[in-house]
């Protein structure tokens, strides 16, 4: 059966591409409805006519596609909130310096920072103007105030800030991660800064975060550990930041950090539950009709108490529509119920294509989906637990194969040791749910004796154990590994035509499988012949002077702090990740650097310097120098002025003026990010 031949799956491709087109290009929306309508109306003639003279055509098909590709962009349009005349970016000036009075509600809690709390707010108001928008809220860290409450309506006075753009290359880029989730500022703010707004109007949102906190109100009773407490939240609830960077740490490294979020697994497993308790329903008239309703409420229900993540919604999605298929006695087709849960999910979430949990777990699932009989028809052992974990393996195994060139190129990491995690926890993940379900039960109900609690958080303990030792053993984690999305694609063209040889063996495919071998190849020499030659990078990095002088598959790092470690997981491991670079050497800072024909002039501190002998092309400014600015532009004549992160603030802002009147280009690395010299 070649997957291509179901309908719902090339129109759910179509729909991709339109959104993918949709938010590359920012197209109008009257071109996209003049477009969308006259393939609409184009699309309805021809059918009335291969309908009236009873023919087939190809017409028909490809205009359908095309109409999606157009419907994938229009909601693209219409889901982005800057297209909304009320949005408060249309207010705005083209500053944000001035202060303005906000009134906001408390949408969703963050993973608090180093120094901050932070929240996704709601714009209710801006200077009495009634506007909409998100924004990102941090609030100073203080261990005398409670954090925010969802729902909760604040009035401040503060100018809006812009996102941090990445200052330095293949660095995570955080503004663009938010604007995906159409947050484009953020307030920095203080709890004394804040004023309470009374208030009795609650959101699907506040209304359950106000069950989750209820629930752990109960929880708290029976006194949990916080790691404890923190994972049966990840778990049931679906609520990840209270998890420590310790644990977080150790799932990752053991591969087992699918656990920790809501998805198929644990979707699935509360379906069973539901329709084996409200199996006697089928008894009455119209049992079956009301047991599906009943099932579908619930399993929203619990999707917006897990907080509606991109991974919970496309499970809940999914078996929804599996329980209605089942309850109906309607045939399904597992990738059909896959194609319709994305199709659905993407017409109201468009943005939910690029998050990293919805393309995993879609990976993920089609992976099982192909790959899983191949595996488990290897060897059928007879012993039933022996098959249980048979089973299990497979499943991981598949499933590996359909996330690692993902999970690769975001996470650089390849944990081997994940199938000895996922074997001891999967077949017993069941148990821990409907355990936590129950648990969670008797503690709302003031009925959960205090042994069966201890027995619970006792569990979750050697669970969380478990993980820290597997996560522990370092020589089996493969960490730093440089995988660009060129690597990305190739690698599913040869998985694909793998599974195309080893499902039927014939020359066609095996043909397919050696021409992706040589793709692949070639993806390797391509990225090979564009790393970069010969260049010079002065890197940010606050109160410190960081350079490399990257030459073919080799860097050298020049700084003045001690740390190399440190440096090495941070900066110049992006760097060197991002270019595929192995080697890393250390070398001083040099007052001179003779890049070629370009020729670079440091002056740190002392102030001191002598260009006699050579004009420099550009002259980097480190450790705030005392020196006069002007007087060194008339004498040398560089043709740019660099300033690092390493100097003070009032000194950058000085140079920058004198550069401005001058004419002279002047790079602040603090704003603009890192400077790339190529020679």
């Amino acid at each position: 059966m070649k997957l291509l031949n179901f309908t719902i799956i090339k129109l759910t491709f179509c729909l991709i591409i339109g959104i993918l087109i949709g938010y590359l290009y920012n197209l109008t929306l009257n071109t996209i409805l003049y477009t969308t309508f006259t393939f609409l109306g184009i699309l309805f003639i021809v059918f009335s006519i291969a309908k009236n003279q009873f023919i087939k055509t190809i017409w028909f098909g490809v205009l359908a596609f095309i109409l999606m590709i157009f419907i994938g962009i229009l909601t693209t349009h219409f889901h982005n909130q800057k297209n909304v005349s009320n949005h408060y970016t249309h207010q705005l000036s083209k500053g944000t310096d001035t202060s303005k009075i906000i009134t906001f509600r408390i949408r969703e809690v963050l993973k608090p920072g180093r120094y901050y709390n932070k929240y996704v707010i709601n714009i209710l108001n801006i200077d009495d103007h009634k506007l909409s928008g998100k924004l990102l809220l941090n609030i100073q860290k203080d261990s005398t105030q409670l954090p925010l409450k969802v729902d909760a309506i604040f009035i401040c006075k503060s100018n809006f800030k812009d996102l941090i753009h990445p200052l330095n290359p293949h660095q995570f880029d955080y503004k663009n991660y938010l604007e995906k989730k159409y947050i484009y500022h953020q307030l920095f703010l203080s709890n004394a800064s804040l004023l309470k707004v009374s208030s009795h109007t609650h959101t699907i949102f506040g209304i359950a975060n106000n069950i989750r906190d209820y629930i752990n109100t109960k929880l708290k009773l029976y006194h949990f550990e916080p790691n404890e407490l923190a994972i049966i939240n990840a778990l049931l609830l679906g609520q990840r930041q209270d998890i420590n960077e310790e644990v977080y740490s150790s799932y990752t490294n053991a591969g087992a950090i699918h656990i920790l979020a809501v998805s198929g697994l644990h979707v699935g497993i509360i379906l069973l539950i539901l329709s084996f308790l409200f199996k006697p329903i089928e008894n009455f008239k119209h049992g079956k009709l009301i047991k599906t309703i009943l099932l579908v409420t619930f399993l929203w229900s619990f999707a917006l108490i897990a907080g509606l993540s991109a991974s919970v919604t496309r499970a809940v999605t999914m078996f929804s529509i599996v329980a209605i298929a089942l309850n109906l006695k309607r045939p399904t087709n597992i990738y059909n119920t896959l194609a319709i849960s994305m199709f659905i999910i993407l017409l109201f979430k468009p943005m939910f294509l690029f998050d990293v949990g919805f393309q995993l777990s879609y990976l993920a699932v089609f992976a099982i989906v192909a790959i899983d009989p191949l595996l488990y028809n290897l060897w059928k052992p007879k012993n039933k637990i022996i098959d249980i974990y048979w089973y299990t393996f497979t499943i991981t195994v598949s499933a590996q194969f359909g996330i690692i060139p993902v999970s690769l190129y975001y996470f650089h990491q390849l944990p081997s040791l994940f199938f000895i995690s996922n074997l001891v926890i999967i077949p017993v993940l069941g148990i821990i749910l409907g355990f936590g379900i129950l648990v969670i039960l008797l503690a709302v109900l003031n009925v959960l004796p205090q042994s069966i609690a201890n027995l619970y958080g006792s569990i979750i303990g050697y669970m969380n154990d478990f993980v820290g030792w597997i996560s522990k053993q370092e020589s089996f984690l493969f960490k730093d590994i440089p995988f660009s999305l060129l690597y990305v694609l190739v690698s599913y063209v040869l998985i694909i035509t793998s599974i195309r040889l080893i499902k039927k063996w014939r020359f066609y495919n095996l043909k397919l499988f050696l021409i992706s071998i040589v793709i692949f190849q070639c993806a390797i020499i391509f990225t090979n012949y564009i790393k970069p030659k010969n260049e010079f990078i002065v890197f940010h990095k606050s109160r410190y002077s960081l350079l490399g002088n990257a030459t073919k598959n080799k860097i050298t790092i020049a700084q003045d702090f001690d740390s190399l470690t440190q440096l090495k997981n941070k900066i110049i491991k992006d760097y060197t990740i991002g270019n595929h670079i192995k080697t890393i050497k250390k070398d001083s800072i040099q007052s001179v650097y003779l890049l070629n024909k370009t020729k670079l002039l440091v002056i740190d501190s002392s102030g001191t310097y002598n260009v006699k002998s050579f004009t420099p092309d550009y002259v980097l400014l480190r450790q705030s120098p005392k020196i006069n600015l002007n007087r060194l532009i008339d004498s040398i004549e560089p043709k740019q002025i660099i300033a690092d992160g390493s100097n003070y603030k009032s000194y950058i802002e000085n140079w920058e003026s004198i550069c401005k009147k001058r004419k002279l280009p002047f790079h602040q690395t603090s704003k603009k990010g890192a400077f790339i010299i190529s020679y």
